[in-house]
């Protein structure tokens, strides 16, 4: 029996159906809070950066007076200027830092090694993109030169939590024991998250769509790449854990944002649908170094060693809202 403790707390026990699509509403309603706020946040930077483009065309001066006039024509040709400067023409490069907010799907949790086969069912994931470590992204893309198309280095640092206290559906087998067909994760696991990283460094296309103007302008674009979580799993009555980087398998994306364009400088919004496939090896180490972590886990694949602890599989897939700022750089033939 699982926790016996669990038993005497006096607790009603949710049925699983209702818990599931609670803590799953409850993930959805977090994030739709911080997205709205994030993208608040980015519309008055936005609005504000943009101002003084828009102040130069929108002030309505009378007309039919010299003075008025002058300062009228002035203003659009500041206006005029500017728009040319910022222009897409190709060929040039952002480098970018953003943030964001994601909500991920559930996903089952498996965890196989000998004596133990068990799954954990429809895992409510919680993303917490603004506490410690927060959610954060970092860019490089480059645009081809006279041409709508690019290409860009994408890496995404967001997290997911399993809500510990969460009842959900387990099936297999534990030690040789079968499990409960319903319990609390931490029954099960004293942790199971990925929160130093559900890390995801992918390569992607862009293309800039044909409906941009000098200070707008769309884009899509579809990336492939790998998954590098920092993985934190324990089992409950086990003094080991692991809590180490590791390449976990292949992550994909797709995207869709606007970026608001000012002379050096771009900001934009951004949509992104990404699923990562997760086969973890249970390596109990206790580490937090990328290199050195993911160097070992090379040398235990090449050994043909397999993981003490065994193997946690899982798929994460997330709806993500992000936001950023990056400076654009131009070859120096064509910035002259």
């Amino acid at each position: 029996m699982l926790s016996g403790a669990r038993a005497s707390e006096g607790s009603c026990p949710r049925s699983w159906g209702a818990s599931s699509t609670g803590g799953a509403a409850r993930v959805a309603a977090q994030v739709l809070e911080k997205a709205g706020a994030l993208l608040a946040t980015s519309a008055i930077a936005i609005t504000i950066a943009h101002f003084p483009l828009q102040s130069a065309a929108l002030k309505d001066a009378p007309t039919g007076h010299v003075e008025y006039d002058d300062q009228r024509a002035a203003q659009i040709e500041r206006r005029g200027r500017i728009a040319e400067e910022v222009k897409y023409r190709g060929g040039e490069t952002l480098t970018a830092a953003y943030g964001g907010a994601q909500f991920t799907y559930p996903s089952d949790v498996r965890l196989a090694r000998p004596g133990t086969d068990l799954t954990i069912h429809n895992v409510p994931w919680e993303g917490r993109p603004f506490d410690h470590p927060i959610y954060y992204g970092v860019r490089v893309a480059h645009w081809l030169p006279a041409s709508s198309f690019g290409g860009m280095v994408d890496f995404t640092h967001s997290k997911v939590y399993s809500p510990m206290d969460e009842r959900t559906r387990f099936s297999g087998t534990k030690d040789g024991k079968a499990l409960p067909p319903e319990a609390r994760i931490e029954d099960v696991f004293h942790k199971l998250e990925f929160t130093h990283g559900h890390n995801m460094l992918t390569l992607n296309g862009l293309w800039r769509l044909p409906f941009s103007t000098s200070f707008f302008s769309p884009y899509v674009g579809v990336g492939v790449g790998v998954s590098l979580p920092h993985t934190e799993v324990q089992l409950q009555g086990e003094a080991k854990r692991t809590y180490e980087y590791q390449y976990t398998g292949p992550a994909f994306q797709l995207l869709f944002g606007i970026e608001f364009r000012i002379p050096r400088l771009s900001y934009f919004v951004e949509y992104k649908w990404t699923s990562a496939n997760y086969r973890a090896p249970l390596h109990y180490r206790d580490t937090k170094t990328l290199f050195s972590d993911l160097g070992h886990q090379f040398s235990r694949w090449k050994s043909g060693a397999e993981p003490e602890g065994g193997w946690a599989t899982t798929r994460l897939t997330s709806h993500q809202v992000i936001s950023g700022m990056g400076f654009r750089t131009l070859p120096a033939a064509a910035a002259q």
